[in-house]
Formats: C-alpha cells, structure tokens, sequence
C-alpha cells in the first residue's frame, strides 16, 4: 500500500480543528534550551524584534485571553454569539476580527433590491452567491444600454419625420419645431421607466477575502438598522425609484459574518429591540429611519441579517443593556468575561516578546525594537499588572508605549528602537492623570503644603490615587474639640459612600483604642484639598491614625507616609494601587511609607525610587501607631494599652531602622 494515500475528508477537518485549537502556542524564533528564571525574553536569543515571525491570522497573534479565546473558537465553529465584558484595551475587538476569519467565506451572499412594479414603496429582495450581483448589474444595464439605444434612434427617426413633414409639406417649421420637442420630453421621461428596472446592489461581497466584519460602535439607527434616503422630487418624474434609495445597515452588511458592537448599552432601546428581531429572525426590513422623511413610507421585503454578533462593553454594559437582548446572547452564545492580567511565566515573555514585533509590522513604520528594548517593554508589562508574578493584559496601552518608543527613535533616524528610547516614552506616554500629579506636586512644593520633616499632632501623610495609574499625597488632619450635643466625627473632603463608611469603621477603632471618653466631644477629620472627591477606604488606617494622634497629643512624624484599609477590629486590609502611591511618595520628599503586608507582594516601582524610600508592611493599626507616632513615654504608654486590648504582644519593631528591612520591591 502507498504511504501517499491522501487523508480522508474527516481526518483532514480533524487536522484543521487541530491546528486552529493550537493557534499562537508558539512564538516563531530561537529559544534557549535552559532558561533562567530571571530571563525576560523567556529564552528567546534574539537581538531585535525582526528576527520574530509575525503569525498571518489574528487569532494567532491574541496574547493572553485564553478563556475568551477558545469561546471565540468554539462560537465559530457553531456560529454562536457572545458577550465579552472586561476592561477596554484587553482585545475584544481583536478577537471579534479574529471570530470573522475563522468563519467560512463560501457562504457569502449578494443582496439585491428590485423595483416592485405593483407597489413601488414595497422593494423586492433578492440574494445570489456573492460575486454574481455585479454579473447581475452589468447585464441589467447592458440591456438597459441597448433599449435606450433603440429607442433614441427611433425618436430620432420620429423627430426627422415630423419636422420633414412640417418644413416642406405643411410649410409651418414652428408647429414642427414644437412637436419635435415634445416627441423628445415624451422618449426621455419614457425612459426613466427602463432604467428603474435596474436593480440596486446593496450589499456587494464580491472582492471580501473572508466573512464580514461590521463595526457598529455607536451607530446611529440609520447605519445599525438601514435606511431610505430621502426624496424632495416625488412626482412629475423627476423622482428617484424607491428601491435605488435603499441603504443597507451595518446588520444586514455583517449578513454571514461578525456584527461586533463595543459599548453595547450606549445604544438607545429602540435600536436593540430592532437588534433582537434581527438576530431571532435572520432578516429584517428597510425603512426610512425619520418619519417626516419620504422614505419612511418605503418597506422592503426582508433582508437577510444572519450575522454572529459579538457584544462588548465594561461591567456597567449589564446594568443598562436591554435585559431580553441579553438573554439572547446568553440563550444562543457565550458570555466570557476578559482578564486584566495573566500569569509570567517564560511562555507569555516569549510572547510579549511577539507582541512588540506584531505592533512593529502593524505601524509599518517604526524601527524594530533591541531586546533590551524588548525586555523594558516586559519590564512595564510586569509593573502595570499590579500583581506579583503576573503581566498586564491591557495591550492597547501598553501598545501606545511602544509605538511613542518607536516614535523617539524614528525621530533621532535609529537603526533599532533601544532601551534608552522605551525609558524616554515612558516619561512622554504619561496618562493625563499621572501629568496633573505630577503638577500638582510641584505645586504644593512652591506653597509648602507638603511637610515631610518633623512632629506634628493630629496631621498625616496619605496617599490616594487619580486614575488609574496615578499616585498623589494627599494630608489628612484631625482635630477634637468638645461637643455641643452627642459627640460625633465629622469628615470634610467630597467623601463618597465607600469612604463614609470607612469613617464610621475608624470610630469603631477609636473607641476601642482610646483612652479618653469621646462621648462628649466632636472628633473632625479633614481631608486636605481632596478637590475631586475621596471614593474608597484606603485611607482608613491614615484617618485612626491622626485622629488616636489628636486625642492622645502624640506627634506623628512628617517624613511617613501611608496607605491601607482598616476593618473594626484594627486590622490593616489590602488596597489598590500601592506601586503609584509609593512613587507619589517618593517624589514628595517622603522617606518612609506604610503599606498592608498583603500588598507587599504587589509593590514594583521604578529604580529610580528604590532608594528613596524604605517600604515598612503592616498587619494592625498598633503596629502602624508604633511605626508613625513619636514621643517615646507617651508612645509607649499607647502601645502598652493597645497590648492589653488587642490581647497580643507587639515584640518586634515594625519595620525597624535596621538597614534592608524594607522589601526589595520586585
């Protein structure tokens, strides 16, 4: 038997499926054999990003989202819609382009739409294989060509005959003259008829290389559902037939491919309730979209609308999505909710690696990055995670880096984008956020609003966040004077709900620690020019500790600064952000910072701050107090109460003057 016996048509699909299911597992270049742990390229020997083999297919270039990617594969191969909620930049719309590649172009069709002769306002729809409504159009004009050429050479033909007459017969060459006119108007106008047997070609996929892919992001009715243009000449006719005033959707365009809607709750209810009749009943007539249009009074036949649709959008996208076009979705598709990170491990190096040469051949214009470009690019990956051990799936983001890298470097006319020139955008790629902070900073140097050197009660150094990506040192300042009724704390500063209820857990921990009867006094809390507001509770353990430092009297040194939750029984929760608000800190002139011990893991800021700051991790309010309050016999007189209170001993010095005490922020 020959060994070149050609597979079966089942073991030639299962080949298929095969290599699809295993779409980017690979990165195309030389890996090492042994790769270290501390590798950032993953073992890849490279020395710029040109030696990396850009995959063909979208779906081979999706790095990360591996849930969300076989849910795409899956949905394809059944044509089943999905819902993909997650935060934006993490390759939604990159894997809906992807979904359209995956699904057959054999099955696409042409739309066409014909005069109805019996009700002009009623269009016929017709569907042929794609590539044949061109043919269709040609040959209907082409027979249009030759009546109109028959019938001009017969009015010319009338027209001779009857100004011959006139001229020599009758002698009356301006009755002949007339009558000529008129012969003409009446050929022209009976033309018109011919030529609005020439159908409209309102959907044409005759040169699309795969299945449609139909951006629909807020689309207005007319481009989502379709529409009838407009007429002001209606009669006499001068009008134009119906059905060549027909204008496809982006649902009927998207026919045998991929509707892809980001922002799905921004559109207004009319449009989904339009949406989900298309999607149940795969066709879904034209009409003029204003009513006070002429096109309103135009109702095609159905037109084909047997899209996938894939649905995109934030958490919020749920709350004001049309709940039975939800339930649509969820009833014939997926729903998958996108990661923000994924786990480093030296695989995804290889393929950040990938992605920074894919954003390269995509510019087109950029110079190929170094590897140790490469590795800077892993570098902010890592650090924009927010997570030990993990990168960042926000890719669009983190590919505005690259090409403002790659940007400096075609600028100083480079060979290569290097090290130096990533370091440079980083500075440049600055978020609008992270500018204002920046200013801000400097602001409050030039008006010492700042202090970070001495004792002072009742004021501390906390640290916020603006954005995303954004720390700032932000004061608070408490104050107790005595009560004109009930004692009460009073909070200052646009606080919302979270951190409201972050005030009321701080009087749990006040009451509990302090020594002093506060039933009769007022204890005030101020946020220092928290002009946009304080939205959660990482400031909890800096409000209990200005707040125990202004009923005790105990000074609290200027030169710490510090961030973290705090439940009612004085423990010190995690928060979010720690990284920036370290570098805030830093930049502020602060020497120390205090941060949850379950955030330590999470801290990795630029070299440029890790000697600028010791980083002390905490557990308890208590030892957050012994770290930040002075005034050795008055301190230690606290600490003793809170001893017997907590029912634990703090033995240790928190984060001690020991040099290396800190954690080496990774």
């Amino acid at each position: 038997m020959s060994n070149d016996t050609e597979a079966s048509p089942s073991e030639q699909e299962a080949e298929k499926e095969m290599d699809v299911d295993s779409l980017g597992s690979e990165v195309d270049a030389k890996v090492a054999d042994d790769i270290s742990e501390d590798d950032l390229l993953g073992g890849l020997e490279i020395e710029s990003t040109e030696e990396v083999e850009i995959p063909d297919r979208l779906v081979d270039q999706v790095i990360g989202q591996d849930h969300a990617r076989d849910i795409i594969l899956k949905a394809a191969k059944q044509r089943r819609h999905v819902m993909m909620i997650g935060s934006p930049g993490t390759g939604k719309s990159m894997l809906a382009k992807a979904m359209s590649q995956l699904l057959p172009k054999e099955d696409l069709q042409d739309v066409l739409v014909y005069h109805n002769p019996d009700d002009g306002n009623e269009p016929k729809v017709r569907t042929v294989p794609a590539g044949k409504g061109e043919q269709i159009i040609e040959a209907h004009k082409e027979e249009a060509r030759k009546r109109n050429q028959m019938r001009s050479f017969l009015m010319w033909v009338i027209i001779a005959i009857v100004v011959g007459y006139a001229l020599l017969l009758a002698g009356k060459p301006l009755l002949g003259i007339l009558a000529a006119g008129v012969i003409y108007l009446a050929f022209r106008y009976g033309s018109r008829g011919s030529d609005a047997m020439i159908p409209n070609l309102l959907v044409n996929n005759s040169d699309v290389t795969s299945a449609p892919f139909e951006d629909a992001t807020g689309a207005h009715a007319g481009a989502m559902l379709g529409d009838v243009r407009h007429d002001p000449f209606q009669s006499g006719g001068m009008e134009t037939p119906s059905h060549d005033r027909v204008e496809p959707g982006a649902i009927h365009k998207a026919n045998k491919g991929v509707l892809f809607i980001d922002e799905i709750n921004t559109l207004d209810i009319r449009s989904q309730q339009k949406l989900m009749t298309a999607i149940q009943e795969g066709e879904f007539s034209i009409t003029g979209q204003s009513e006070r249009s002429s096109g309103a009074m135009v109702h095609t036949e159905p037109v084909p609308t047997d899209f996938v649709m894939v649905a995109a959008g934030n958490l919020d996208a749920m709350e004001n999505m049309h709940p039975a076009l939800r339930s649509r979705i969820k009833g014939y598709g997926y729903e998958v909710y996108m990661d923000d990170t994924i786990d480093d491990t030296p695989e995804m190096r290889r393929k950040y690696a990938r992605f920074v040469a894919q954003e390269v051949e995509k510019d087109g214009r950029l110079p190929h990055f170094t590897d140790t470009a490469v590795e800077e690019v892993i570098l902010e990956a890592q650090r924009r995670a927010m997570r030990k051990d993990h990168l960042t799936l926000k890719l669009r983001d983190l590919g505005g880096l690259v090409r403002v890298a790659g940007d400096i470097a075609r600028a100083e006319d480079a060979d290569n984008t290097t090290r130096d020139h990533v370091l440079q955008a980083k500075q440049r790629s600055r978020s609008i956020e992270q500018q204002i902070a920046d200013d801000y900073i400097e602001r409050r140097k030039d008006y010492d609003l700042t202090v970070s050197a001495g004792d002072v009660v009742g004021r501390v150094n906390g640290l916020a966040v603006m954005g995303e990506d954004s720390g700032i040192v932000m004061p608070v300042m408490a104050e107790v004077a005595p009560s004109q009724g009930p004692g009460q704390v009073i909070a200052t500063g646009k606080l919302q709900d979270i951190a409201e209820e972050a005030v009321q857990n701080v009087s749990a921990i006040i009451k509990k620690f302090s020594d002093e009867d506060i039933s009769e006094k007022d204890i005030h809390i101020q946020y220092v020019q928290a002009y946009e507001g304080v939205q959660g509770d990482s400031a909890s353990v800096t409000m209990a500790t200005a707040v125990i430092s202004a009923l005790e009297n105990i000074p609290i040194d200027q030169s710490i600064a510090m961030t973290g939750s705090l439940s009612v029984r004085g423990d010190v929760l995690p928060v979010g952000g720690v990284t920036h608000k370290i570098e805030a800190a830093a930049k502020a002139g602060v020497e120390t910072v205090i941060i949850p011990k379950a955030n330590e893991q999470d801290v990795m800021i630029e070299e440029e701050y890790e000697e600028m700051v010791e980083i002390i991790p905490v557990s308890h309010i208590s030892e957050v107090l012994e770290v930040a309050l002075t005034g050795e016999s008055e301190k230690d007189s606290l600490i003793n109460r809170l001893k017997d209170i907590t029912g634990h001993a703090l033995d240790r010095q928190v984060g001690g003057t020991q040099p290396g005490s800190s954690p080496s922020p990774q």
